[in-house]
């Protein structure tokens, strides 16, 4: 009887983010990441089909490079970041391309597919193994009770429904 062997990941947040864009006005576009993260990956095969990815964010960590706006996400408003302090990803498949998964924000969870670029694995300098990520995917914000908005003079939504995530991840093989 063959046992599986499991390697464990864990990122590397020098060389990681976990960013967002979102629509602002309908003609800009503003960028945020999350500052306290922490994810692994549990795997058996070295394509990583069928990992196991586990991903959790302080919502209270968001950076918009705005401090008020930053606050107001933080606020009820939107993350209520008192109350929730963490969102989490817990994936449920993965075929090399897409990464099926629950996503939880407040207390509300649903799943999401995201798609996964692999880049590989790669020895570094200091003989620790990488292996690189690139996943981007897109959500509805109201879908989670992320449900402020205002109308501009003009009628413009301010923010849009709609926010894509462009996640860069570089694990780090555990020994």
């Amino acid at each position: 009887m063959e046992t599986t062997v499991n390697t464990k990941w864990n990122i590397d947040h020098s060389h990681s983010e976990v960013g967002f864009k979102v629509k602002h006005m309908m003609i800009s576009t503003v960028k945020g990441h999350f500052e306290d993260y922490k994810a692994s990956i549990e795997t058996s095969k070295a394509d990583f089909i069928d990992a196991q990815f586990s991903f959790s964010a302080k919502t209270a960590s968001i950076n918009t490079k705005n401090n008020d706006r930053d606050n107001h996400l933080k606020s009820d408003d939107f993350f209520n970041s008192e109350k929730y302090p963490e969102m989490t990803f817990k994936s449920k498949s993965f075929d090399g391309n897409k990464l099926t998964g629950d996503l939880t924000i407040r207390d509300i969870t649903k799943e999401v597919v995201l798609d996964v670029d692999f880049n590989g694995v790669a020895v570094d300098p200091y003989g620790q193994t990488k292996a690189g990520f690139e996943l981007q995917g897109k959500i509805n914000r109201k879908d989670f009770n992320l449900t402020w908005n205002a109308v501009t003079e003009a009628g413009s939504i301010v923010v849009s429904d709609t926010v894509a995530l462009v996640i860069d991840a570089q694990f780090t093989k555990q020994s």
